[in-house]
C-alpha cells in the first residue's frame, strides 16, 4: 500500500488514470478529505493544505477530526476457521484473542 504521512495524518495514494494525477485520502479521520497532485512533492503540499481545511472546519463545527475506535469488532469467519484457531490457541496457551491479536499485529507489522 502506498502511504504518505503529514503531521501525525497518514493518506492512501493512488493513480487516477482518469485524471492523470496522483489521489490521495487522508484515513482515519471523521469525514473526507482527498487531495491531488501530479508530482511526490505536489501531492505533499496538497495534502498539507487539504489537512489544514479540515482541521480548520472541525474546530469551527466542534468536531473531533480523528475517528474514534473502541478497540473491539466482529469478525466472521468459516466455523472450521474458528475451529482450528480456537485448537491453536489452546495449544499455545492463548486465549483466542491474543491469537488474533498477535496475528493481527504481524499484519499491519509487514
Amino acid at each position: 500500500m502506498n502511504l504518505m504521512k503529514v503531521d501525525g495524518y497518514q493518506a492512501k495514494i493512488e493513480y487516477d488514470e482518469e485524471t492523470d494525477l496522483f489521489r490521495g485520502e487522508i484515513l482515519g479521520i471523521s469525514g473526507g478529505a482527498d487531495f491531488y497532485g501530479s508530482t511526490p512533492d505536489e501531492l505533499r503540499h496538497e495534502f498539507k493544505k487539504s489537512l489544514e481545511v479540515f482541521l480548520e472546519v472541525c474546530k469551527e463545527q466542534g468536531i473531533e477530526p480523528r475517528k474514534q475506535y473502541s478497540g473491539k469488532f466482529n469478525l466472521r469467519i468459516p466455523p472450521e476457521l474458528h475451529e482450528k484457531l480456537a485448537m491453536t490457541a489452546e495449544v499455545q496457551g492463548k486465549s483466542l484473542n491474543t491469537l488474533a491479536q498477535e496475528a493481527l499485529q504481524r499484519s499491519v507489522a509487514a
